[in-house]
Order: structure tokens, then sequence, then C-alpha cells
């Protein structure tokens, strides 16, 4: 569905890009959708052409003379200096739209923004930093209040763009490259906290065009980051550490970054880009492959996490899982005050209590633990972008004796003090546990024998357990999470369907039913992981027995069961959208209020109205229906008392 027309777009790689392209136009400079025309034609020499998108004056009539800008948008690895379809395609276009300044070319990832005035009768292409704003003369370093909040994919492009754009010129490697973008990302977010009355994360079109003004640039730059950020986060960086960048490279990734308001960002829309960033540089060779942004959500949703509990993900990687609680027990404390307040507005003790809440949330009910060092880094810095809840983030090996910790690890008492646990421990055939020492402190990491009444631990002659010789990681990871859980806590955890029914792990399957209540499993489909693995997974919810109960004393209990057949996305990552029986697009029909830039220079709300293909993913459905079974298992049956799960 084209963003600003209404009508049905072929979904090609190119119409990707238009339509991210689209929404910016509208939603991010101000734009109304009567000013652009998509595929406007016009008159090239002697023949006839079509533009991507023209942009015109408010109330002008739309003829080739009156095109003020015009938007070139290309399919991604498109180059620059493609013949027919790179910048000089665009310049042509321009050239010959007499009235037209301004213009833009974009593979998503590369962008090109353009100037042109006249020299002596012929046309000069200015580099620009970027196109204007609605009613703006001229596109500049923004001010505060200009700020916008990113869009679609937008973000995840400049990301993208200014990685790309780091390694190339710095000649750093892939992950070297990824670290520099993460200490401006950080400049840019604690910039727009500061109490400054001026923005200093800005670069003007003279700095970003002249070497001798550049120097301002990284001097500017490098205040920011000793002064705001390496003196706020000195768990995520080095006290000696600086900027590696020239005043150059500062200088275009700058202006790339510039207009955004990353705090005003949304969510998701700076969870898909930092992750998309991080997976493509930090993706480990350890069975590290990071649970999709929806398999995490529906995990939340079915374990439904409350203020006043304690969550721990042993294996957090990026901190997906721990993200995705956070916001969702925020958006509670949220809810919850507002509900409480008689007008629009809090008081000041209201607010005060509202914000005392959220920070002792974000203080002392969020963990994480990973063995990978960067990978702990880089969940701190994911949890700062998504509400700033990084202060309980470790390094350590989860697996091991709590007393061989790091000094600056968890705290031993971690274990047995976790109300809920989300968990997507690292899997593989490759990767075995040999340490008798971590061995020795599972019950799985002994060796089992089948008796009569099922399977015990086998003993040498002297009545200790004999240890098995290596054991898989993902087997100790279940006891370990249940090592952590207080009585009565839950769990949520990805495992690989080898354990739910391989015969040769039954003893697994008997031991931890032994210690805790199946709640639910839900199959996931194959291509969860994909295109990266296609290991069948199954999300299985446990919940450790209380004080006093025990898996006899429960019998048999009902257990919640689901298939994902839907996931979103097929075994190349390309997303999945829902189609009527004739095989047209399913669309959701949204409407949503922005705030905007007028062309006097003041801002307003606008209320827009979009369609957009409704993604073909069932995971949503699942935690709802899980939730339902719930209630329905907890209700009294006719005739007799039926008592569902506790959770």
């Amino acid at each position: 569905m084209d963003f600003i027309t209404g009508r049905l777009m072929n979904d090609t790689p190119e119409e990707y890009v238009r339509q991210n392209v689209e929404q910016s136009l509208i939603l991010e400079y101000g734009y109304h959708r009567e000013q652009v025309e998509v595929e406007f034609p016009i008159k090239v020499g002697s023949g006839k052409k079509r533009v991507d998108l023209a942009i015109f004056a408010v109330g002008a009539s739309h003829t080739q003379d009156n095109i003020q800008l015009i938007i070139e948008t290309k399919r991604e690895g498109t180059k620059r200096d493609d013949r027919n379809d790179g910048v000089g395609q665009l310049k042509s276009y321009m050239a010959s739209s007499v009235n037209c300044q301004y213009g833009m070319w974009t593979n998503g990832i590369d962008r090109d923004c353009l100037f042109k005035s006249v020299d002596a009768g012929q046309h000069v292409f200015l580099d620009a930093i970027d196109i204007p704003t609605q009613g703006a003369k001229k596109a500049d370093a923004p001010t505060r209040e200009y700020l916008r909040a990113a869009t679609g994919q937008n973000l995840l492009f400049t990301f993208k763009r200014c990685h790309n754009y780091i390694a190339g010129s710095v000649g750093l490697q892939k992950p070297d490259a990824f670290w520099e973008l993460l200490k401006l990302i950080f400049c840019k977010i604690e910039d727009e906290r500061s109490d400054n009355e001026k923005l200093e994360f800005y670069v003007t079109q003279s700095e970003r065009s002249s070497m001798d003004l550049q120097g301002r640039v990284k001097a500017r730059l490098d205040r920011v980051f000793r002064d705001l950020v390496l003196a706020k986060y000195p768990t995520i960086f080095k006290p000696n550490e600086q900027l590696e960048m020239s005043g150059a490279t500062l200088a275009y990734v700058v202006s790339e970054m510039q207009q955004y308001s990353l705090l005003d960002s949304p969510v998701d829309v700076k969870g898909i880009a930092y992750e998309e960033v991080v997976g493509s540089n930090l993706r480990g060779d350890r069975g590290e492959f990071f649970t999709p942004r929806n398999a995490c959500r529906m995990a939340v949703q079915m374990i439904n996490p409350q203020a006043n509990e304690v969550i721990l993900d042993p294996s957090c990687g990026t901190g997906g899982f721990l993200v995705t609680a956070m916001n969702h027990v925020l958006s509670n404390i949220d809810r919850k005050h507002k509900n409480r307040w008689s007008s629009l507005r809090p008081s000041p003790e209201q607010q005060a209590e509202w914000y005392r809440e959220r920070h002792n949330y974000l203080s002392n009910n969020i963990y994480g633990l990973d063995l990978n060092p960067s990978l702990v880094r880089a969940a701190k810095m994911n949890m700062v972008m998504n509400n700033d809840g990084s202060g309980k983030l470790f390094q350590c090996n989860s697996l091991e004796h709590p007393h061989r910790w790091p000094a600056e690890g968890p705290p031993p008492s971690l274990l047995g003090s976790v109300d809920i646990i989300f968990a997507n421990p690292p899997f593989g055939t490759e990767i075995t546990i040999d340490d008798p020492r971590i061995l020795a402190q599972y019950e799985v990491g002994g060796a089992w024998e089948k008796t009569e009444s099922g399977f015990q631990r086998r003993l040498d002659r002297k009545g200790e357990p004999v240890l098995q010789s290596s054991q898989s990681p993902e087997v100790l990871f279940v006891e370990r999470c249940l090592q952590f859980l207080k009585p009565g806590g839950r769990m949520a955890i990805v495992l690989p369907n080898g354990l739910l029914n391989n015969p040769g792990l039954a003893y697994f399957r008997q031991s931890i039913l032994r210690q805790a209540q199946l709640l639910a499993v839900v199959d996931m489909h194959r291509d969860l992981f994909q295109p990266r693995n296609d290991t069948q997974t199954s999300m299985v919810l446990l919940r450790k027995w209380s004080e006093g109960e025990t898996a006899a004393s429960h019998g048999d209990y009902p257990i919640y069961m689901a298939i994902a057949d839907k996931i979103g996305h097929d075994k190349r990552g390309n997303t999945l959208n829902k189609r009527a029986p004739d095989g047209s697009l399913l669309l959701e029909h949204t409407s949503r209020r922005h705030r905007v830039p007028g062309p006097d220079g003041t801002f307003e709300e606008v209320e827009v109205h979009t369609s957009e293909a409704v993604v073909d993913d069932d995971l949503d459905d699942i935690a709802a229906a899980y939730h339902a079974w719930l209630t329905q298992q907890m209700t009294p049956a006719r005739g007799r008392g039926a008592q569902g799960p506790a959770t």
C-alpha cells in the first residue's frame, strides 16, 4: 500500500526503499500528502521520464516548473555512479525542472542530497547535508526543537550508512567500526539529555565541506564524549577511550544522524535499528543466534512480569529479552500512574512518584549475564537506548560455580532469588561443557541409568555421583535457570526440540519435571532463526515448585501446547504478510498523531491515517490464547473443582 496515494504497489526492493522515504517526508519532514506526487511525469530533453517523488509548494499547481524537490529511490545495492540509475539521473531531472533547488538520491543505505544553483548559465550541483523540512528555505543544522522522531526503517538505514562510512574511511574492521558508531550514538543521546541551551551534536554545511573547519567538529564531539559519556558510563567505556575518527569522518556521520531525536523515536524503531546492526557485527561462533523480537514479545506476554519482580537473562546476548520485558513493565507502571491522575498533566508530587517507581525498577530489578564481554557491552548500550536499565548486566559464565564468578560480576546470592527468567541459551552440536567442576553442580551433569521406576543417578563404589564426560550447555542451562529461580518463580526458555523428544535425554526431562511444573510448550516454526540457523526449537515455560509442592503431590495436570505456523518471515528473512483468500493483502488501518513543523516555524499536531500490510505472525495470538486458557483452567468446572496451573 503506497503511503502517499493509498494504491497497492508491487512489493519490490526499490518500493521498500521508496515507502520508507515517503513516511519520512510526511512524518519527519512535515510535508503534506497533497504536496507529493508519486512517479510524476516530466520532460527531459526530447523524452519523457517519471521521477519517483516530486514535491511542490503548498497550494502550487503540480506542473514540472513548480517542482521544488525531487527524490529518486533505488533498490539497495544500486551504485551512486550507475550509468542509468545513479546520482547522474537525479541531476538530469533537477536540471530539467527549472525551479527545483533540492534533490535526494538513495538506495536506502547510501544517500546523496544536492542543492542546485546556476553559475554563468550552467547548473552547479553542491553537496547538501539534508533536504529542507516543509516551509524551511534551506536545510541546516537542526536546533533542539526541530529534532524529529525516526519512522519506519529510516533509522536502520542511517545506522548502516554511518557504519559503512566509518569502516571505509577509517579503514577499520566491521566490529571496530561498530564500536565507533556506538560511541557517537551515545554522544547523540547524552547531548539530547543535557541541560545545555544549544546542541553540541551538529555539523553545518560549511563544516562538512571544509577541511579547515572539520577540526571544530572533532573538538566539539571529543568534548561531548569526554564530559557527557565517559563520566556517565564507566561500566561501558574505559576511562582512556576516545573517538578514533577524524574530523572529516565525524562531520559526515554527525550530519547523517543529527536530525533525529533518539530519545523521542519509538522503542521499536530504535530497537530494530540497533539490533540489526549489532547482529551483523557481533554474532559469534558459540551458538549465538539472537531471539527475534516477536518471539521475545510472545514470551514476555505469556510470563507477564510485574514491577515488583526481579528479571534475569543468564545468556542475555544483546539484551533482546531484557529490553522487551523492561518496556512491558514500564508501560504497566506508566498506565497505573496515568490512571491515577485527575487531569492530563500530573502534579509535581505525582510526577515525582511516577519517576521514582520507574527509576527504582530500572535500577534494581533487571539482571543480565553473558560470557561474551562484547555482547554484555552491547546489551548495556541497548538498554540505554531503550529506557536506561543498564545497571545490573555482567560478564560471567552463568554455568560456573557462583563463587568463581568475577569479583565485579553478579552477587552469588542471585541464585535462588530471581522471580522471572527469560533465556535463549547457546546450543549446538559443536559446543560442549567438559569441566568436572562445572558438571558437578548439576544433576544433569551426572550419569544416569534406567530402572524399573524411571531414571536414577549412577553412583561409584564410594556412593558418589558419577559425572558424564561432557554435556551440552543448553541441558545445563535449564537446571541453572531453575537454581536461579526462587520457589514459585517462572521462566520462558528457547530450547532445541531434541531436548524435548530425544529418547536419550529422558533422564533430563525427568530431572527437570521433578523440580518444576511444565506450564506451556510452543513449537516454533523452523524458520524462526533463519536465515542463519534452521534448528527446530520450542519456547518452554516452567514454574519452579513452591515450598511444600512436589510433582507427586500434583499428579497429572494440564499443559498448554501450541504450534507457531507463522512467525512473520520466511527462511531468507523476508517479511511475510497476511493475504485474503483471493490473494490480496490484508490491510490494517491506523491513525496516529504526529508533531510536525509548520511553514511558519511553529509546530502542530497532525493526525496521519495509514494503511499497512498485516504481518503473518501467530505469536501474539498464541500469547493471548495462553492467557485465555489460564483463565479457563482457573474457573471451576461444572460439578467439580478444576484447579489449573499456578502462575
